[in-house]
């Protein structure tokens, strides 16, 4: 809980300058916030969305808006802000027997589509940002993954997995995450040889153990022409688990070494992580806004609406951000407001940031804002195991807790994308709405329509021991697929398009290339053979029901197959301010500082320039903590005699001396 946090009106907010402003009270604005304020500087966050759910009271209001909510969707804990909108995927809805040619789908909500196929991530304008309805799985990504050109394809990024090591460490400790370094060994995505997690793993699910029987099993990619050695891997997670002893911090700053913390609640198996923990074990922002010191101070429901450049002849640099305050959710009835800041940081979600950039007309030398708009796309498989087995044990635990990852890397991602295969504990849920639609299709009333249908419906004793037959048997895997860098994947802004407080709307154009296309269709194959492999019978059906597409459906055709397929976004919004070695080719640099403008950074995932196949916010709270330092070092030189900075005021390549403190 956030009581002690210094909150402040719009007016309170404006009587002063800062040292930071921080558009956006997500992770990385959160933990960027907490690092400048440790070290003295005056910091304030701008947060759009409404405050609340920092509270006991707040949280329990939550957690009935989630009970009762019909469909359990990501953002169901949390009601609708007319003055601060955010896109849901309840926003889509597919196109009955749509014509050759035109979409599949149509988009009611805060995104404008006009793209081939849907763009369904989602995002949440609260306190604490998406966060506030996140997963919580922080798989590293892979050395493989920051280089993708080497195979072909993409952009690759400025700086190395081996660099980001000891920023990831030290992402892991902020958040508290729990896992099993030698898996992570094992795959190559830990590289010190005596690392560990703050915390033993989340315990495996009864569905982990029964996919273990195919350990050493060799499964044939088909398009690749390659076999897979499959090996269950455990998933590092944002989630309480056991404390572990054996985990020594490593320090940021000597003075900040002070043990392995008490994460606080446990995680007992609610099967709601998404979107809300009743025990709260899940890890979320508003920790780090409770460990916030008195030079940090938070607004919300402060709408930002443009950042404001300073004067012709100061080299670029911004001066402040303008924004717009509304006292009731429901209403964008406010007041206009200007706070200035001797840095600002845009840390809003990947597609916010580039509205914001595109609005103010800022760092888009390159014409990169808001281009290489990326998520996972995910194809879901489902299957019943063999009934002879018994049940597997699904609707317990996290959303998956282990995975297969052998298809995640290796020379096969010249031919298609790569993949990371989530071993899924919550049955048919999100395929098919189980086990709710298990009811309906027992009783012979609609339902999924997969599954041991009874047309005629069944009763009694019968439906108990079909339902109980049937929800106990079902197996999931999601598998998320490597999207890469395409400039013609684009948020635009269109005044057209406008929300109710009169902030332009994201448009968003999004389609697949032939690469991520036959990752889709790899992953489908592969999930066949694994389906066979564990005895299961596979019910999974992209095709179209009844002249009715599932959202994100195509058909693709690889060596001579055609196969229906259908993806669903993760959530992993990324791309709309990616980073690289050339103000004439990306829009920040390796420590996300914008190129045309010395005191703007954009950071988070919408500066990642490939997305691998890893869900990205470690690897964005790792950037965080890297971009904090640096604006440490940006702020000192500013106050340094003119005389000693670089040819163009910006940090030496060498750096500012780490042994400096503000005076």
């Amino acid at each position: 809980m956030t009581e002690n946090v210094t909150t402040v009106s719009a007016d309170e907010a404006v009587r002063r300058r800062y040292d930071v402003v921080i558009v956006g009270g997500g992770w990385s604005g959160s933990l960027i916030a907490r690092e400048l304020g440790d070290l003295g500087w005056n910091v304030l966050i701008l947060e759009a969305g409404n405050s609340g759910t920092e509270t006991w009271p707040g949280y329990l209001g939550s957690l009935t808006t989630y009970h009762s909510a019909v469909a359990k969707v990501p953002n169901s804990a949390y009601r609708r802000n007319t003055a601060a909108p955010y896109p849901d995927v309840l926003d889509l809805a597919p196109v009955r027997d749509p014509k050759p040619g035109q979409p599949e789908f149509t988009a009611n909500g805060y995104f404008v589509q006009n793209g081939r196929l849907p763009y369904g991530t989602d995002y949440l304008r609260e306190l604490g940002g998406a966060a506030m309805h996140w997963l919580g799985a922080v798989p590293r990504m892979h050395p493989e993954d920051f280089a993708t050109e080497e195979f072909g394809y993409g952009r690759s990024w400025p700086v190395g997995a081996e660099e980001l090591q000891p920023w990831y460490a030290r992402a892991e400790l902020e958040i508290g995450v729990a896992g099993n370094a030698d898996d992570q060994r094992a795959i190559g995505v830990v590289t010190s040889d005596d690392y560990v997690y703050p915390m033993h793993q989340i315990p495996a699910s009864y569905i982990d153990e029964y996919c273990r029987g195919l350990n050493g099993t060799n499964i044939l990619d088909e398009v690749t022409a390659e076999s897979y050695e499959l090996q269950v891997r455990s998933l590092p997670q944002a989630r309480n688990s056991t404390p572990n002893p054996d985990y020594s911090p490593v320090p940021y700053r000597p003075e900040s070494a002070v043990g392995l913390p008490n994460y606080g609640e446990r995680c007992v198996g609610n099967a709601s992580c998404v979107p809300i923990c009743p025990v709260q074990a899940k890890s979320h922002p508003l920790r780090q806004q409770a460990r916030f010191s008195k030079t940090v101070s938070l607004a919300t429901r402060c709408v930002a609406t443009r950042v404001r450049l300073a004067g012709a002849t100061r080299g670029g640099r911004v001066s402040g951000v303008e924004f717009r305050t509304y006292t009731d959710p429901a209403s964008p009835v406010g007041r206009s407001y200007v706070v200035q800041a001797d840095m600002v940081v845009l840390a809003a979600h990947a597609i916010e940031n580039a509205r914001l950039l595109l609005f103010s007309g800022l760092a888009n030398g390159s014409d990169q804002v808001g281009r290489n708009l990326m998520d996972h796309p995910t194809i879901l498989n489902w299957a019943l195991a063999d009934e002879r087995r018994g049940p597997v044990g699904p609707f317990r635990g996290p959303g998956h807790t282990s995975g297969w990852e052998a298809f995640r890397f290796g020379d096969g991602r010249t031919r298609r994308a790569p993949f990371r295969i989530e071993i899924g504990n919550w049955g048919w849920g999100w395929a098919t709405g189980a086990p709710m639609s298990n009811v309906a299709t027992s009783l012979g009333i609609g339902g999924d329509g997969n599954g041991e249908v009874r047309p005629d419906g069944v009763f009694g004793p019968e439906l108990r021991r079909l339902l109980g037959s049937t929800v106990g048997r079902q197996l999931q895997l999601q598998i998320a697929v490597e999207q890469s860098a395409n400039p013609n994947n684009r948020v635009t802004i269109d005044r057209r398009y406008r929300d109710a407080m009169g902030n332009l709307r994201p448009v968003i154009t999004y389609d697949l290339d032939r690469h991520t296309r036959d990752g889709l269709f790899a992953a489908r194959k592969v999930a066949q053979r694994i389906f066979h492999g564990l005895g299961a019978t596979d019910y999974t059906d992209h095709a179209p029901r009844d002249g009715v597409p599932p959202l994100g459906h195509f058909e693709h055709t690889l060596d001579g197959e055609t196969l229906h397929l259908a993806y669903s976004g993760a959530g992993h919004g990324a791309g709309t301010h990616i980073m690289g070695g050339s103000a004439a080719t990306s829009v920040v640099d390796e420590y996300q500082r914008t190129w045309e403008h010395p005191n703007l950074y954009a950071v988070g995932c919408g500066s990642m320039p490939s997305i691998g196949t890893s869900n990205p916010t470690i690897t964005m709270l790792a950037l965080a903590l890297r971009s904090a330092e640096q604006i440490h070092q940006d702020l000192l030189l500013d106050r340094r005699p003119a005389d000693l900075r670089g040819a163009e005021g910006r940090r030496p390549a060498g750096g500012a001396d780490e042994s400096e403190v503000l005076t």
